[in-house]
């Protein structure tokens, strides 16, 4: 695998990891209302579960694209359409307000957040989506097994660095003030930038 290979799969995947979704909502809400500690320990969660859906999409669709090449053809398609269907939603609802927790809400421990990170990432369809459509029309089919591993590695990192830093700054009551007042315009912002990308996925 070529670095510009690996290169465009951290970039599209690092463009899905930060577009908000039910992870961002579920991550902001932890670190508003518990604080640091299990927010940092529900991102673990969730770098976890985008390995595991990396790892399931690279082992059992190459399987099923050496079988029946149209399907990763099929499914590349469908992936770009996802993005762009992902982009609208967020345009669409980049006026909302932030999510705020319920007040009084305890803070969990941090082995109970990360097993909801875990448990919430692998029931949330916007992964399995992009995982099982997006990925995999990225990932060469003859790629090397130690670069397979490499971006499995990558997805976790990633993943797991995006939601510590969300869990940081939406600790910090300024940082919340400072993203709420910015909201719409860097909501927008990302939609186009994952249309784009979904665009250039769905094309031949």
């Amino acid at each position: 695998m070529t670095p510009l290979a690996f290169a465009a799969i951290a970039m599209v995947h690092l463009l899905a990891a930060i577009s908000p979704g039910p992870s961002f909502v579920l991550a902001v809400r932890t670190a508003a209302g518990e604080g640091l500690r299990p927010a940092l320990a529900l991102a673990a969660g969730f770098g976890l579960g985008a390995a595991l859906w990396a790892l399931a999409a690279i082992t059992g669709l190459a399987i099923l694209f050496d079988l029946v090449p149209l399907a990763f053809t099929i499914l590349k398609v469908l992936g770009g359409l996802f993005l762009v269907w992902l982009a609208i939603s967020m345009w669409r609802d980049a006026p909302n307000p932030m999510p705020r927790a319920a007040p009084g809400t305890p803070p969990r421990s941090a082995l109970a957040a990360f097993r909801l990170g875990l448990v919430s990432f692998l029931a949330n369809p916007k992964p399995a989506v992009f995982f099982g459509a997006v990925f995999v029309g990225l990932v060469p089919g003859d790629a090397p097994l130690w670069s397979l591993a490499l971006v499995v590695a990558n997805v976790a990192l990633v993943e797991t660095i995006w939601y510590a830093a969300v869990a940081r700054a939406f600790s910090l009551p300024r940082a919340r003030a400072a993203y709420a007042r910015f909201k719409t315009a860097m909501d927008r912002m990302l939609g186009v930038g994952l249309g784009l990308l979904g665009i250039r996925i769905a094309l031949p």
